[in-house]
């Protein structure tokens, strides 16, 4: 083996044998290999250790957070391996395409439909509506708009815009917010959840969402209002045409 790996494992001395420093480094190696084999083999071999899998890569929507909770409540699965992935668009989508998620959730808008359903259908992907919501904006409770029954663009100019982060794919066609291409006098961006809702709160910002809240999961210190513009927000879910969706 050491001929093959063309290094030293061993120092061999008429006392025995001692590990050199590659050799301490590829039992490092061996041993996770035989941990992942042992894994592997409980996984497959084993039926009594049997795990439901299941993965879904999600924008940063509360609605998502709340049917994966509410599926686990209806579940008996007694053994289970979730993922559920709160990541940028862009993302999403390599994730379904490449089968590290089951199912992608995002929206299409009159502004970037005709660019990621192009994307999608390159990459062998289906979209799925689920719904469709009016914008509305997520402020604090305490934040001046918030007792407002609608709001107005110009109402918004002088409240910090909160957005999502999309790393190196941060064309506005990948936004999680739409008017994103809009110019914003103040603008944060973030890449959690927990950290926008913190700033709403802090800063008196605004986001731009579905309008779906949870107050079980984000408490009673955001707030959404109807955001006055004619641009429905189509909410899908995407999956690879090659596979079909498990009993999940």
């Amino acid at each position: 083996m050491e001929n093959e790996m063309g290094i030293e494992i061993f120092i061999r001395n008429p006392k025995g044998i001692t590990l050199t420093r590659d050799g301490m480094e590829f039992l490092s190696y061996a041993r996770q290999v035989v941990e992942q084999t042992q894994l592997l083999e409980e996984r497959y071999k084993n039926p009594v250790a049997h795990r439901e899998l299941f993965s879904v890569s999600s924008q940063h929507y509360a609605f998502v957070v709340n049917a994966f909770v509410s599926l686990l409540k209806k579940s008996d699965m007694e053994k289970y391996e979730l993922f559920l992935r709160e990541t940028r668009t862009w993302e999403i989508i390599d994730d379904v395409k490449n089968f590290r998620s089951e199912v992608g959730v995002l929206f299409l808008n009159s502004y970037n439909r005709d660019v990621l359903t192009k994307m999608l259908d390159d990459n062998h992907l289906l979209a799925h509506h689920l719904f469709t919501a009016q914008p509305h904006i997520f402020v604090s409770k305490t934040n001046p708009l918030a007792k407002k029954d609608k709001v107005k663009l110009e109402d918004l100019e002088n409240f910090p815009y909160l957005s999502y982060d999309q790393g190196t794919h941060n064309s506005f066609y990948f936004s999680e917010e739409i008017l994103s291409q809009e110019y914003h006098k103040k603008s944060i961006v973030v890449s959690d959840r927990a950290t926008l809702f913190n700033l709403l709160i802090g800063l008196d910002g605004y986001t731009i969402a579905t309008g779906i809240l949870n107050s079980n999961l984000n408490g009673d210190n955001i707030v959404s209002i109807p955001l006055d513009i004619d641009d429905p927000i189509e909410l899908v879910y995407i999956q690879h045409e090659k596979t079909s969706l498990s009993k999940m």
